[in-house]
């Protein structure tokens, strides 16, 4: 259904933006904008938008607008009993929803406790990948590759690797961000020592070799895509999933350089984002083109023809 392929895409674009934003309150200490209060913002409904509470407030309405967004679509994808990857996909999505919201609730009811910031952090990065899912189940895309099944489960593996890398270390990042340990190094030295050697120093530190081993990784497989000629569309995601991990790293320098300025943290936060999606998205297209998985060649919803990149 078109309504669904559309709702989908909405729905990505504005956890994209309440995943920035939300680095945005956090970078700005506006996280208690709304007082130790949910739903409710400063015991009202409709505070006064101002500061802080304007920051706050915002926050909250854009996952409002959000969660109305995905309730149609689930409605709408429940309608479509026959498809079972989108009903499962759907089951996963409204599961996911509901983990963030009473995330979100906790977070500002227990004022910001960090276990917790960062587990909202992921929830939204899984609840992305899903709403990805359901929009390439609709959308029917596919990468132009003559690659063989076995290969290209091979390759899912990969990209799985990957995707937890990924998640792993913005994990990571959100922790030592909300546990003010993001100056506790420099960007290339522990301050007065090479390595680190207090508990702040070392958890940014695994925070970094984590960052490291993803942008090899990353760099890895665009290598083996193009030695082992995976094929025009697979090599060109690679080779953006490359260029944008260069350029997260550099944002991280940046972040540390300027001591952790707004801009540059909210910055680094969007192009961590934007690479997941990069890595997310290619995963998923790859996955539904195995017909050991689904058990057919893979034709779209109701036999349309299908888009290949």
């Amino acid at each position: 259904m078109i309504i669904i392929k559309l709702l989908a895409i909405i729905s990505v674009a504005l956890t994209y933006i309440l995943i920035v934003f939300g680095g945005y309150v956090a970078s700005s200490e506006s996280g208690m904008g709304c007082g130790p209060e949910w739903p409710l913002c400063n015991g009202e409904v409709i505070p006064v938008l101002e500061n802080e509470t304007l920051i706050e407030f915002a926050h909250r309405a854009i996952g409002l607008l959000l969660a109305i967004f995905v309730g149609i679509l689930f409605v709408l994808i429940k309608r479509n009993k026959n498809n079972k990857i989108l009903q499962t996909a759907g089951n996963c999505l409204i599961s996911l929803l509901t983990l963030q919201i009473l995330a979100g609730a906790v977070v500002v009811v227990l004022d910001l406790p960090t276990i917790v910031i960062t587990v909202h952090l992921l929830v939204a990065m899984l609840f992305m990948l899903v709403l990805l899912w359901i929009y390439r189940t609709e959308a029917s895309t596919r990468i132009k590759t003559k690659l063989s099944d076995n290969r290209k489960l091979k390759i899912v593996f990969q990209l799985n690797v990957l995707i937890i890398l990924l998640l792993l270390t913005m994990g990571f990042g959100a922790f030592i961000k909300h546990e003010y340990y993001g100056l506790a190094c420099d960007w290339l030295d522990c301050r007065e020592t090479l390595l680190p050697v207090t508990a702040p120093e070392i958890l940014q530190s695994g925070h970094r070799v984590l960052a490291i081993i993803t942008a090899a990784y990353t760099i890895f497989l665009l290598f083996k895509a193009y030695l082992n000629n995976w094929g025009p569309g697979l090599k060109r995601r690679l080779l953006l999933a490359a260029a944008v991990v260069v350029i997260q790293i550099l944002s991280g320098i940046l972040t540390i350089i300027t001591n952790i300025s707004i801009p540059w943290a909210v910055v680094h936060l969007a192009i961590g984002t934007a690479l997941f999606m990069i890595i997310a998205d290619t995963r998923l297209i790859m996955g539904l083109m195995i017909t050991k998985v689904t058990g057919e060649t893979w034709k779209g919803d109701k036999g349309q023809p299908i888009n290949k990149l």
